[in-house]
């Protein structure tokens, strides 16, 4: 008989009982107790009960002294277990309210960390010394606890969200190496991580996520105080004042902690009453709804339509709009928010009580969720065993009443939701009697037809036969009540708007192209009737261009960047590029694999989407487009690197000589993304360099060569980026312009980088390298790849020969395209004939004039040009805009064929008079018999 079996012989049948509910409602508990056995008698004794929890929580480790890493984190984690376990049992047996439970399980997180950081500070003293501040007393690392940490509301199995900052630089005196403070809270802030993550045979204390930290995955672990005040001063974002309006010092003392928290509140809140958190709000909730969407959100409590998440938006947006002229409203958590919502007369005492009713009893199910098996999650469940455990443990008497109260709940915060955000837009009824005659009407199609009056006969008659057709099409197919409702309301509105724009027949069929794609899926109908801006831009786009029409069609997702018109037409920089991506992927676990993957190539087509919708909008002037282009492959590149680097980190540890700062690894781009000239479907063209020496082996338990990690991470971001998901491929990466093509290695050392460029490679190889950049790499590597391409394109040249050589290639490529070729690109006086001048006088003149090399895209190499008198002027003047044209056609040829043809037909005498000037310009170079060699 085990241990639990023989407690549970001696117990009472209503001790008995209670027992039995607690194992019905959570395998969780059962667990627990097989483990820890005597908890059963404490928890199935309601007084008892009550009376530990009351007492609170204390630390774990106090009472030991010189713990090993293995028996501190056993300790942790076995009394996480029991306490949560008592904390639930309180729950299922109903002795107390969802406050008091979300409390306590935030005060056992408080009190966990704390018990880890001071164990792990004790530990890293004893070898390194102790940090000290000004007063000579020990310096401490500030944990910041975010989210409903922050706000002592956290979840039963929740992630913590925690940011580490400390008072300020300095080295700790005394010891055999000197150590910065920087370097000895790095360590700490590591090992206080693995004390609370690290999963053992007791399981784990809490998945601690430190993305919200200045700079996300990429930017060090631990900062000072100065560090993250310069940050939230220059660089802070509106989601992270959002972020930061829960943040609480998880360790406070009497002096840093009051520092710190002056220090963040000026960037919390604004002095004045903040209405510009409206527009950032919006913006949120579209968020919100996308991911609802994009994940089927029906049945999740939190982030389904008026869920928890939309409570604490509708919160969080009223204190950061009056938070600054309101000190009542800066509370971190959303009850005393609450509170103070209601005082100040911002939300009506009614209001506010529901929505705080309808929460609670909304994070009662949760908690309840979470306990059945210790894992975190919102989503009510399918299996009839589990819908049981949660009856059992909400004491509720079949599934259909538990289901019926949280929908009647989320419809009433989804309400409230909706009035905060916004109004609904509604069309005049008139302005939609046509379509709903089209769309409902049993009349011949020729009367029908003269009702479309901004059409001829002929076309009238097509768009009718469209419009029946879908019709009967949808009848084919398994569109439900809520589907064709829809349909029948939004056809009427799409009418109209077609009306609106004397659209023709081609964007109704490229819009109902659209509309067989998402006519099973009702989230997007609805989106389309919910959001009538969100149709309107579809119409707009879709008239103007039909490779937007089938990216739309083939990843519906990209509607939801069609609600907010103004952030779709809005023109980013890089740095923003790289903001909403890192901001994108908060919102996906580190440990899913495939939903990183997958969300990065929805990241990469909503942007593009952007860039489209403003080129062809003329918002974003042709020549910048590539420039959007340019930016946004770079910073998903960042991405996949650091992606990769952790991947490969954690599995094998780091390759000698690199750290997490400083990984001693690049990526080179070529072709059109060093020349900052991407178009909407280029691949990119990559080389990858390191400049490890060593063979020894990685720092971690799976140790492999230091050479092969690198190989190894080479095809990790290989496989990041050109894997097929259901979004597609992220890019085609090309890396035969290696060193020795694909024969090569994939990743190779910078001096064998350096040592076949200048003894091995052809001279098609150094025209390659004009238009080479280093994409990702430290200032280190940096430097060497520029002092590399400076080295191999200013040495002199026999110009004979570099002439034949440029006019060989130029013509392989010619015979390759064919030779009559026509497009803009291939064909004489094209966009690669002024490339091949470019390239040509950087390789010839270099050594002249370093001027020459300095960029790396043609416009500033013509410019350069015409500065150092090789050309004049007025003709780096013409063959600018003759490539700026060019390539301007080339982008419509992508979005708008019709238009191209226009555009190319508009520009005609232009273009042939710039062709002229560029087919000039190779017979003047190319063509020519320069004499000797430039010196």
């Amino acid at each position: 008989m085990t241990s639990t079996e023989s407690i549970v012989t001696t117990l009472t049948p209503s001790q008995q009982a209670n027992l039995h509910l607690l194992l019905q409602a959570s395998n969780f508990l059962a667990r627990t107790l097989q483990q820890q056995p005597a908890l059963v008698s404490e928890l199935i004794e309601s007084e008892r009960l009550a009376s530990s929890l009351q007492q609170g929580f204390s630390d774990p480790l106090a009472q030991t002294a010189d713990l090993s890493e293995q028996q501190a984190f056993a300790l942790l984690r076995q009394y996480r277990n029991s306490s949560l376990s008592r904390i639930l049992a309180a729950d299922i047996l109903q002795l107390q309210p969802i406050t008091a439970s979300l409390s306590q399980v935030s005060a056992l997180a408080d009190c966990l960390i704390n018990s880890a950081y001071h164990w792990a500070y004790q530990q890293l003293s004893a070898l390194h010394g102790t940090p000290l501040d000004q007063q000579g007393q020990p310096m401490p690392l500030l944990i910041l606890g975010m989210g409903k940490l922050g706000g002592r509301e956290l979840n039963f199995s929740s992630d913590i969200d925690l940011i580490f900052t400390y008072p300020a630089n300095g080295e700790i005196a005394g010891s055999r190496r000197p150590l910065e403070y920087q370097q000895f809270f790095t360590k700490l802030g590591q090992k206080l991580i693995a004390a609370l993550h690290q999963v053992t045979a007791d399981g784990f204390c809490y998945r601690v996520d430190m993305r919200l930290r200045p700079f996300g995955e990429s930017g060090p672990l631990v900062l000072s105080f100065a560090a993250l005040e310069d940050y939230y001063q220059e660089q802070g974002r509106e989601w992270e004042r959002y972020a930061m309006l829960k943040a609480r010092v998880l360790n406070p003392d009497p002096c840093h902690s009051v520092e710190l928290t002056a220090l963040l509140k000026p960037f919390i809140y604004r002095r004045y009453i903040d209405y510009s958190a409206i527009e950032s709000l919006r913006r949120m909730k579209q968020l919100i709804e996308q991911e609802n969407r994009r994940r089927n959100r029906r049945d999740n409590i939190k982030l389904g339509a008026g869920g928890i998440r939309e409570v604490e938006f509708i919160v969080q947006t009223l204190q950061l709009i009056r938070g600054g002229r309101i000190p009542s409203l800066q509370q971190a958590s959303i009850l005393l928010a609450f509170k103070a919502l209601r005082t100040e007369g911002i939300l009506d005492a009614a209001s506010a009580t529901m929505l705080e009713q309808d929460y609670l009893w909304l994070r009662r199910v949760e908690q309840a969720l979470q306990g059945m098996e210790d894992k975190q999650t919102q989503t009510l469940p399918t299996d009839p065993e589990q819908q049981q455990m949660l009856l059992t443990a909400l004491q509720r008497p079949d599934w259909s009443t538990l289901t019926a109260e949280i929908e009647q709940a989320m419809q009433r915060i989804h309400s409230q939701f909706k009035q905060v955000i916004e109004p609904e837009q509604q069309l005049e009824a008139e302005e939609i009697s046509l379509g709903r005659l089209l769309w409902d009407s049993e009349l011949p199609s020729t009367e029908l037809a003269e009702q479309l009056d901004w059409l001829d006969s002929e076309q009238a008659e097509q768009l009718v036969a469209q419009l029946q057709q879908f019709k009967q099409d949808c009848q084919r197919r398994s569109v439900g009540p809520r589907g064709r409702d829809y349909l029948a309301k939004l056809i009427p509105r799409l009418l109209h708007w077609l009306e609106q724009q004397q659209a023709s027949t081609a964007v109704l069929s490229r819009i109902l192209g659209v509309f067989r794609q998402i006519v099973t899926r009702t989230a997007y109908l609805e989106l389309l009737f919910e959001n009538p801006p969100a149709l309107q831009q579809l119409v707009l786009l879709c008239a103007q261009s039909g490779w937007l029409a089938e990216h739309l069609a083939r990843y519906p997702m990209l509607l939801d960047e069609l609600i907010d018109p103004a952030q779709l037409y809005q023109v980013a920089n890089k740095d923003d590029y790289r903001d909403r991506l890192r901001l994108y992927l908060l919102r996906v676990p580190e440990d899913d694999l495939e939903l990183l993957m997958e969300s990065l190539r929805q990241f990469k087509q909503a942007q593009q989407l952007r860039i489209a919708a403003a080129d062809i909008s003329g918002v974003l002037p042709l020549m910048k487009v590539s420039d959007h282009l340019t930016w946004l492959a770079e910073v998903i590149i960042e991405q996949l690197v650091e992606l990769a680097w952790q991947q490969m980190t954690e599995r094998f540890g780091l390759p000698a000589g690199a750290s997490q700062q400083d990984k001693g690894f690049a990526v080179i781009g070529y072709g059109k993304l060093g020349g900052l000239e991407l178009g909407y479907g280029s691949d990119l063209d990559l080389v990858f360099v390191h400049q490890c020496q060593s063979q020894a082996p990685t720092s971690g338990e799976r140790a492999i060569d230091s050479l092969q990690f690198y190989l190894k991470l080479v095809q990790r971001i290989l496989h990041l980026s050109t894997t097929r998901t259901n979004s597609g491929v992220l890019y085609e990466i090309d890396t035969r312009l290696r060193p020795s093509g694909n024969s090569g290695l994939l990743a190779i050392h910078i001096d064998t980088y350096q040592q076949y460029l200048q003894q091995e490679a052809w001279t098609w190889e150094h025209q390659a390298l004009v238009r080479a950049r280093l994409i990702v790499g430290s200032p280190a590597l940096s430097a060497r790849f520029t002092g590399i391409r400076q080295q191999i394109l200013s040495q002199p040249r026999e110009l004979v020969k570099l002439q034949q050589e440029v006019r060989d290639m130029r013509q392989k490529l010619r015979q390759h395209h064919g030779a009559d070729s026509t497009d803009v690109k291939h064909s004489v006086g094209g966009i690669v004939d002024l490339e091949f001048i470019s390239q040509y006088l950087v390789l010839a003149y270099g050594a002249q004039h370093a001027e020459l090399y300095q960029y790396s895209d043609n416009i500033r190499i013509l410019e350069a040009a015409a500065q150092v008198g090789l050309i004049s002027p007025q003709q780096a003047e013409q063959l600018a805009e003759a490539y700026q044209l060019l390539r301007g056609v080339g982008h419509r040829a992508t979005l708008m064929p019709a238009m191209q043809s226009n555009l190319q037909h508009s520009n005609e005498q232009r273009l042939v008079l710039l062709r002229q000037a560029v087919n000039q310009a190779w017979q003047q170079w190319l063509n020519d018999e320069p004499a000797g060699m430039v010196p």
